[in-house]
């Protein structure tokens, strides 16, 4: 049991080093910090007795580190929405999402009826190679079985070191028998940018930003123009649903269509923190029209590459109000345990200076998608960041609803997608072409 006089003397030399940096860095004020740090010592006190009584007294041996996390994810989450405590596991798995790679199987998978079922095969990958196909269900890895165990933890032992083998037992609808399919690991990327032509048009749909994103969407954008040639009338850069991701590739991203000027503005707590990130010369489409598609689930880095185009009047952005995500995050490591803090610590600002936090970036051209019955049946209300508890407010007051975050998979029937194709070939009808008073189109249901 940790004694009082050892909490005491761990809260003083934390303290102490507090108190010193502060009186390094702002003689002027130390009385002040002084004080604070007073109020400081108190509080930790107050934890030490709280931390004692509970090991000492409860029903139950508490789990110490399960206490000790708790209390931390109790602080951070006091803070704001976006701050949090990432023991070793979870921050191992942030570090994988934003790598954009990882030794794996490559599918796209489901937890149904307590086994795993392949929603789909990535295309070139050792599950593909293999021969598993949409709707499998896999019920043992190595043998053991799968029932019992979370979509996280069956994803987790799917996952491995590249060149290392598992076995899957397979049920496939048609066969009779459960079979096993033994695959060799390999290293797998995550798909972050999806491309196509729609005939004069090169569609890309950006769905996160990890490390992968800004070299895939200029392979994407010399592709498409090299495919569609001489009759390309401009690009649909589809950030829908895109939840954010890694702040450089947000910028390289809007970089990759600007030839100069502000991309972004960051702002610490400090006035001095301003960082301003500016586009170099080279715009990846030589100056082609470009939209942007967003709606209520693009958030943070999204947004920032939509407030950029949108500010230097290089793309129009159609769509509904994006989510309004306007904070930083920084990722600290935390001693040599592998945990990490997540930490708010700025707030990005479009080349204007407007702060998108919890406002969202609204489109130059509102076109709202058609709900299907059952959605409209459950009454889902739109969440944005100011929906969210804790969350930062904004600068000036104002805040804004989110919106819809709806995107259909027949793209015949998604509205938003067929105007952007309409608007970049000239061929909209005249009612889409008027303008409310506002300078905004609307285009209703």
């Amino acid at each position: 049991m940790m004694r009082r006089s050892e909490f005491a003397l761990w809260t003083f030399l934390v303290l102490a080093v507090i108190a010193a940096s502060a009186t390094v860095f702002n003689l002027t004020r130390s009385q002040s910090a002084n004080a604070a740090n007073a109020e400081i010592y108190q509080q930790l006190d107050l934890f030490g007795d709280v931390l004692e009584r509970v090991r000492s007294d409860y029903v139950e041996k508490p789990d110490d580190g399960k206490l000790i996390e708790s209390a931390i994810n109790g602080m951070l989450a006091a803070l704001d929405p976006h701050s949090a405590y990432l023991n070793p596991k979870h921050f191992r798995d942030m570090q994988v999402q934003t790598r954009g790679e990882f030794g794996g199987l490559g599918i796209e998978v489901t937890m149904e009826n307590g086994v795993v079922k392949v929603v789909a095969p990535i295309e070139g990958t050792p599950a593909a190679k293999a021969g598993l196909l949409s709707g499998d269900l896999i019920t043992h890895l190595d043998t053991v079985q799968i029932t019992g165990l979370t979509l996280e933890q069956a994803v987790e032992k799917m996952r491995g070191p590249v060149h290392s083998t598992i076995v899957l037992t397979v049920v496939r609808k048609g066969r009779d028998e459960p079979f096993d399919v033994s695959i060799t690991r390999d290293i797998i990327r995550i798909n972050a940018v999806r491309s196509n032509a729609e005939d004069d048009i090169a569609y890309l749909r950006i769905t996160q930003f990890n490390e992968q994103t800004h070299s895939s969407l200029k392979k994407a954008i010399e592709k498409l123009t090299k495919e569609i040639g001489p009759k390309l009338k401009g690009f649909i850069v589809d950030l829908r649903n895109n939840p954010g991701g890694l702040l450089d590739q947000a910028i390289a991203v809007s970089d990759s269509f600007l030839e100069q000027g502000a991309i972004v503005l960051t702002r610490g707590r400090n006035s001095d923190e301003t960082q301003r990130s500016n586009a170099r010369a080279g715009d990846l489409t030589n100056g082609k029209k470009i939209v942007v598609l967003i709606n209520g689930g693009s958030a943070s880095a999204s947004e920032i590459v939509a407030g950029a185009l949108q500010d230097h009047k290089r793309a129009t952005i159609i769509g509904t109000r994006s989510f309004g995500k306007g904070s930083v995050q920084t990722i600290i490591p935390l001693g040599s345990n592998g945990a990490a803090l997540r930490l708010t610590t700025a707030r990005y600002y479009t080349p204007s200076g407007r702060s998108i936090q919890a406002k969202g970036i609204d489109p130059g051209i509102v076109v709202e998608q058609e709900l299907p019955d059952e959605l409209k049946k459950r009454n889902i209300k739109p969440r944005g960041e100011a929906s969210l508890r804790g969350h930062l407010k904004g600068e000036d007051g104002k805040e804004s609803t989110g919106s819809p975050a709806y995107v259909p998979s027949d793209k015949s029937k998604d509205k938003q997608l067929q105007y952007a194709l309409n608007y970049l070939r000239g061929t909209l009808s005249a009612e889409h072409k008027a303008k409310d008073d506002s300078g905004k189109v609307s285009v209703p249901n």
